[in-house]
């Protein structure tokens, strides 16, 4: 085990972790070791792990249970090629970050900002979304296009138009 990935890359600057695609090999390594943790968590109230360095040796750290988990995770999801980024909870962003995570416009976020469907604050005169907050509001836009989705999938079958 390296100490850092030539790979990995970390943006410690806005506190955002990604990391490039990887090889088969890597995704397989990445997919075995999140079925062991989670092995681990179902079978046991595991509370540390054993790493191997290159060099043969094999500390023991504890970890919490909880990070185990996260770190379960975000093994399964580099396994399977999905970006992954970490933001603090506490964390606000730019008009412009949460138009690149909603994967919308900055005008359109700017739009739900003024229609006060987004909270946000004034930083000077730039506004500042917390994330918690984005998040919120995500969840809550496709519960709604959800319930739109299903009341079309009834019309339709209303109409005879089973598809």
């Amino acid at each position: 085990m390296q100490a850092r990935s030539k790979k990995m890359a970390i943006a410690e600057k806005d506190g955002q972790l990604r990391q490039p695609r990887l090889s088969p090999e890597e995704a397989e390594m990445a997919r075995a070791a999140q079925r062991c943790i989670m092995g681990a968590l179902d079978h046991s109230r595991a509370a540390s792990i054993t790493l191997e360095s290159d060099d043969g040796q094999q500390p023991v750290i504890q970890v919490p249970p909880g990070a185990l988990r996260v770190i379960a995770q975000v093994l399964g999801a580099m396994s399977e090629g999905r970006p992954i980024t970490y933001v603090p909870k506490k964390q606000e962003l730019t008009t412009v970050e949460a138009a690149h995570y909603l994967n919308v416009s900055r005008p359109f976020v700017i739009k739900e900002i003024e229609a006060g469907n987004l909270p946000h604050r004034m930083v000077g005169t730039h506004r500042r979304i917390a994330f918690e907050d984005l998040v919120a509001y995500a969840q809550k836009v496709r519960a709604r296009q959800q319930r739109a989705l299903e009341r079309m999938a009834d019309e339709a079958r209303e109409m005879g138009l089973d598809y």
